[in-house]
């Protein structure tokens, strides 16, 4: 079982890897296929895009048609087309490598993590494996920032080619120690995917994904935006009709009565929000303001990522003892103070009084939090539905980190460089504000 974990840890280890790694080499990249702004920041958007968009699509296909099918083709996707942007001529052909690294990701992230619920009953041994799952994630983001600095400072080529021995391992191991799915029941009805379901859920996570992405550029107001939010939710309403009617849907619909996962959901949207924005200022103030080089940033960022390697492997005792809950509302409460130490930013950088105090409680925050989250988000949901929870927990965190980048970009607007800084302050502080509303509303529901 424990082997077992460290293939579903390593899955997740790798895309947190391989969105970061990315962020900090778009300068090389630019430079070398002489793009501009607009078109480089493709590279991380085309990612997400696709992430989000097949995020719920995977997790459904994991439930019907075998958990460790689908991450073994997922890993085997995810490395070939690593191999391609490796050695990719032009800025389009990497642009399409991310697209379609980050539909793989879709399939395997909630394959990995409906495993893990499937593999580790719910309680404490559930608990601990999350604590677990979530340290390599985060571990994987972290380091990401620093390995990406330094592998972009040789040749911005290796941050592609990184990926691929570890997918490739990744897969042989799963091969060899992940148990086959359970064949299907002699004379049992063959799965079948609810295509049009499927079509029009995809459409309309990929279009408000793209909506939310493009705002900065498009503004909120202008017709491709309104024209975008209303074609994707007239297309997600036509997908809540076809589930709604047919006889096996893709999603359904009566999940959305376990009122613990709802708010899960909310509280993971609006909790994203706010830790990207947190991320986005950082590198705004450091690298922007202040010259500082990615490595740098990723320093003073190295506090979150040990208060995740010490916290995580003990959330499972915390939750046992003290219960979801309290872990939780003590996680999500630490970005309060997190948030307002950043109020106090000035001309000079203060690492000791600001970033680093900062820095330890975002990580503490995030390692409470989230494995906390991902608890509520699944527990009481049934076995064959396991990948759907997963689908929709990881498709709320990432359409909530879009759209809170979104929000921020949008609310910091002109006037003077710290000033921008403390608008897109006030911004997450919001959303720490509502996430700790929304999760207190889903508890005195519940």
């Amino acid at each position: 079982m424990w082997i077992a974990l460290l293939i579903f840890s390593g899955v997740i280890l790798l895309d947190g890897l391989d969105i970061s790694m990315i962020a900090v080499a778009i300068p090389e990249i630019q430079h070398a296929f002489g793009i501009g702004a607009a078109t480089a920041q493709w590279l991380v958007s085309a990612y997400i895009l696709a992430f989000g968009g097949f995020l719920l699509l995977g997790g459904r296909c994991a439930d019907l048609f075998g958990r460790r099918r689908v991450l073994v083709t997922g890993l085997a996707v995810f490395a070939l087309v690593s191999v391609g942007g490796a050695f990719a001529t032009d800025a389009g052909l990497l642009i399409v490598s991310r697209f379609v690294k980050g539909m793989a990701a879709g399939f395997t992230g909630p394959a990995a993590m409906s495993l893990l619920t499937t593999t580790f009953a719910e309680g404490p041994a559930r608990n601990k494996a999350f604590g677990i799952f979530n340290l390599f994630e985060a571990s994987g983001y972290s380091s990401g920032l620093l390995i990406g600095g330094l592998l972009a400072a040789l040749n911005w080529r290796y941050i592609f080619v990184l990926p691929i021995p570890v997918a490739v391992l990744l897969l042989l191991a799963a091969l060899r120690y992940l148990p086959p799915d359970a064949p299907r029941v002699k004379g049992a009805q063959r799965p079948r995917l609810d295509i049009g379901g499927a079509v029009t859920l995809v459409a309309g996570m990929l279009l408000m994904v793209f909506t939310v992405v493009s705002v900065e550029e498009a503004g909120w107001s202008s017709p491709r935006t309104l024209i975008g939010f209303a074609v994707a939710a007239a297309l997600l309403a036509a997908f809540v009709v076809i589930e709604r009617t047919v006889k096996e849907p893709l999603v359904r619909l009566g999940i959305f009565r376990n009122r613990a996962l709802v708010a899960a959901n909310i509280s993971a949207a609006l909790l994203y929000g706010g830790a990207m924005g947190f991320q986005f200022l950082i590198a705004l103030y450091l690298q922007n303001i202040q010259g500082w080089k990615p490595w740098q940033m990723a320093l003073v960022l190295l506090p979150a990522g040990l208060m995740v390697v010490v916290i995580g492997p003990k959330i499972g005792a915390l939750i046992s003892r003290f219960g979801v809950t309290r872990v939780l509302m003590v996680g999500l409460l630490a970005f309060v103070p997190c948030y307002l130490l950043m109020l106090r930013i000035g001309p000079e950088p203060d690492l000791w009084g600001v970033l680093l105090p900062a820095s330890v409680l975002w990580g503490l925050g995030f390692a409470l939090s989230i494995s906390a989250l991902m608890v509520a988000g699944t527990n009481g949901v049934a076995d064959d539905e396991q990948g759907l929870a997963a689908g929709l927990l990881n498709s709320s965190l990432q359409v909530g980190g879009a759209c809170g980048l979104a929000v921020l970009t949008a609310a910091i607007g002109p006037g003077t460089e710290l000033g921008m800084l403390y608008a897109g302050v006030w911004v997450i502080l919001g959303f720490a504000v509502l996430t700790l509303v929304a999760q207190g509303v889903g508890l005195k529901r519940s």
